[in-house]
């Protein structure tokens, strides 16, 4: 049967060709791992962010009491929990401590024992930034304990700021630090002076309105 080309015949063997195939797989699996090797230039501490500043309060875990972070810029924007973007200023986490602190997963919400809040600071403006702490709700009837970071993300991570402060009863307010920024964002002088961001509030409500003073827009209960 074999004359007729049923079965499968065995070509000839080329030693040069063999060698050929055999050098190109070993260049492709070269160039395979010159490729895994090669990655882009980076730097220890090195932060690719949009963000300048980045501001964190947070409390125990599980703590029930409800804690707010208020941040002013140089030329007066404030933001808090009412007003969450103001300037370059972003309020981008707000917990309301063991009062409405959820996550959903699949559809059910499970409370969260995180306490934290998060402002990040998008631009430079120069001059002084106001960084307070307000007791807005305690259920305790105990001091808690609040720690304050701010750490500067460009062009290195650098922690500027990171110290514990205590507040024990509601409405209490506090301020962490002042910093303050030359045009290019280098800080050049942290102070512990103490000044009411909350005030601002209450002079608006002295002056016959009850208004978000970046917004004017009245402002209502916290629910």
């Amino acid at each position: 049967m074999d004359e007729f080309g049923l079965y499968p015949r065995e070509e000839p063997f080329d030693p040069l060709g063999v060698m050929l195939f055999k050098a190109l797989q070993v260049i492709s699996l070269m160039f395979f791992i010159v490729l895994l090797a090669v990655s882009p230039d980076s730097k220890d501490g090195k932060i690719d962010s949009k963000a300048e500043f980045i501001i964190t309060m947070d409390w125990p875990d599980s703590h029930p009491d409800d804690l707010d972070l208020f941040v002013q810029d140089p030329v007066g924007n404030i933001v808090w929990y009412r007003h969450r973007e103001a300037g370059f200023l972003t309020l981008d986490r707000d917990d309301r401590g063991g009062g409405n602190d959820f996550v959903v997963v699949n559809g059910r919400k499970i409370p969260s024992p995180i306490r934290e809040e998060i402002v990040t600071v998008r631009g430079i403006v120069p001059g002084e930034y106001t960084v307070n702490v307000s007791h807005f709700q305690a259920t305790t009837a105990q001091p808690v304990e609040a720690t304050v970071k701010v750490q500067k993300l460009n062009p290195t991570a650098q922690v500027i700021f990171d110290d514990k402060l205590t507040l024990d009863h509601t409405g209490e307010e506090k301020t962490a630090l002042r910093f303050s920024l030359d045009a290019e964002g280098k800080v050049i002088d942290v102070q512990h002076r103490q000044k009411s961001l909350l005030e601002t509030f209450h002079n608006e409500r002295n002056n016959g309105a009850d208004l978000d003073p970046k917004t004017r827009v009245r402002m209502p209960r916290r629910e």
